[in-house]
């Protein structure tokens, strides 16, 4: 039976997919601090419900929110150190410091940043308020993956960065004796790791509750594996395809295709699924509340790895002597369903899709994704054209592993160029918004768009370019970007279209 509708589908609703790390300020990353309410206030101003963003955790090697130390932490560079400083536990002086507003220089950030919050947390377990002290303690007594994860992070600094399977075999394999030994032995950067995610969850639920209020609903993101060199598998080796040492016997990738002949190698463990089963699905069930209670939706990334993934021998170095192996199903969903009810989940159905993952996605009704940047050039029947699109679906003029609009619409041949003008019926002077106008227009329950569309940028704007290894996640835009005659511009065009809060306006 059909998963019963989420309560706040089939109402049309938009908004703007915004990484946090982008927002302005001080600090040289986006925080949870005053510009985050900014951003918020613009939202609800321009007539916007939705705020997405990308997976919150903290970044490992490369610093993609898609590999991450955690599927449950949150990452520590989002953290507002002014209201750290409101609370006391450090000085404002902590705080002068010049670091670049453009983009992030995330080796100078984390410098700065690190060496700020463990001189916040030295000063907290000293002189903290009581009561202050006594939320942190509930926060650390409720969070069940806190203290594997503080130590998992201070055995990662004190064994200089290196991988959990090349720590001494006797933590790597998380012998009994072994953890008391270190959990002594590293107290006090334990006790920081334990700080830093009591202030990002207080400070992020803060943040969500202030959006909430606003009318803003928050859409998170959950990719479908987890990083190799994290918590999650250093604490859950049973859980994976993994050898006598720790080591993956297979990883994930995608297959040879158009784009690729040898497909992507993407190294992440792949799930034994028969134990991941054994005691309901636990572990899952555990991350998707988790992510429930920090999110009001949650897009779920390589959601076709659910009905079948790409399964390739650890030794190989490229994806092509791989084969498609069946996941878990249905049978994961209606375990979720049975422990957390509904589930209001996107999920990413991009690429190439068989009818098997779309009879998953529909047998629960999740709605799935249309992307405007991929509608053209193949035919009226591409299914990313919005007279092909169905209510229960989210569409987006990009993502953000997509060029911005212009830059895309700049890259293309002049008759490609042209094949959308005539279809959009449009000069092509404003690409960005007219694509913006074309997603709310759509009957797509959701419509989402990058701030970097909103604001018209070129190539230069783009947030991810996938396969290239440096400069990416780095985009930052400013504060005086998001003026009145944006709010007004993007407010009239969703008016028009039928979307916003209840659909009633001033």
């Amino acid at each position: 039976m059909q998963q019963e509708r989420h309560s706040m589908q089939h109402r049309r609703k938009s908004g703007v997919l915004l990484h946090p790390t982008s927002l302005p300020g001080s600090g040289g990353i986006g925080s949870f601090g005053s510009d985050a309410r900014r951003f918020i206030d613009f939202l609800h101003k321009s007539g916007q419900t939705i705020w997405q963003i990308l997976p919150l955790g903290p970044t490992a090697y490369g610093n993609s929110p898609y590999s991450c130390y955690s599927a449950f932490a949150g990452n520590p560079l989002l953290v507002s150190l002014e209201t750290i400083v409101d609370e006391g536990d450090v000085p404002g002086k902590e705080l002068k410091i010049d670091l670049p507003e453009e983009r992030v220089d995330y080796h100078a950030v984390e410098r700065h940043k690190y060496h700020v919050l463990r001189k916040a947390a030295a000063s907290f377990f000293t002189a903290g308020e009581q009561c202050r002290k006594e939320d942190f303690w509930r926060f650390c007594d409720s969070t069940f993956w806190l203290h594997d994860y503080a130590l998992f992070m201070a055995l990662k600094e004190h064994f200089k960065g290196k991988s959990w399977c090349d720590w001494p075999e006797d933590i790597a394999l998380r012998k009994p004796e072994a953890l008391e030994e270190y959990s002594q032995k590293l107290g006090t950067a334990i006790g920081e790791q334990k700080y830093m995610q009591w202030q990002f969850s207080r400070q992020w639920l803060r943040l969500k509750s202030y959006a909430n209020e606003m009318g803003i609903e928050i859409i998170g993101d959950m990719p479908i594996f987890v990083a190799f060199d994290s918590v999650d598998v250093w604490a859950n080796p049973h859980l994976f395809h993994l050898n006598d040492e720790g080591r993956p016997t297979v990883v994930a990738g995608v297959p040879p295709d158009y784009f690729s002949k040898t497909g992507q190698l993407w190294g992440n463990p792949l799930y034994n699924w028969d134990k991941v089963a054994s005691d309901g699905f636990g572990w899952w069930v555990a991350r998707l509340r988790n992510d429930l209670s920090l999110y009001d939706m949650v897009r779920i990334d390589h959601f076709r790895g659910f009905e079948a993934y790409w399964e390739v021998p650890a030794r190989e170095k490229t994806a092509k002597n791989g084969r498609w192996v069946k996941g878990p199903g249905e049978s994961l969903f209606h375990a979720l369903i049975d422990q957390l009810g509904q589930l209001p989940l996107i999920a990413e159905d991009l690429g190439v899709i068989t009818p098997e993952v779309e009879a998953l996605r529909d047998r629960f009704g999740f709605p799935g994704m249309k992307i405007l940047q991929f509608a053209f050039g193949s035919g009226p029947k591409n299914p990313y054209l919005p007279h092909n699109h169905t209510r229960n679906c989210a569409v987006y003029t990009g993502t953000h592993d997509n060029d911005t609009t212009s830059g895309w619409f700049a890259s293309l041949k002049e008759k490609d160029q042209q094949n959308i003008l005539d279809y959009l019926n449009v000069s092509g002077e404003n690409i960005s918004w007219e694509l913006i106008r074309a997603a709310l227009a759509s009957v797509a329950d959701i419509a989402v768009f990058p701030l970097q569309d909103i604001l018209e940028l070129p190539s230069t704007g783009r947030m991810n370019i996938p396969g290239v290894a440096g400069g990416n996640w780095s985009w930052r835009f400013t504060a005086d970007a998001l003026n009145s005659s944006v709010a007004k511009r993007l407010k009239e065009l969703t008016k028009l279209y039928g979307r916003g809060k209840g659909n009633h306006w001033n």
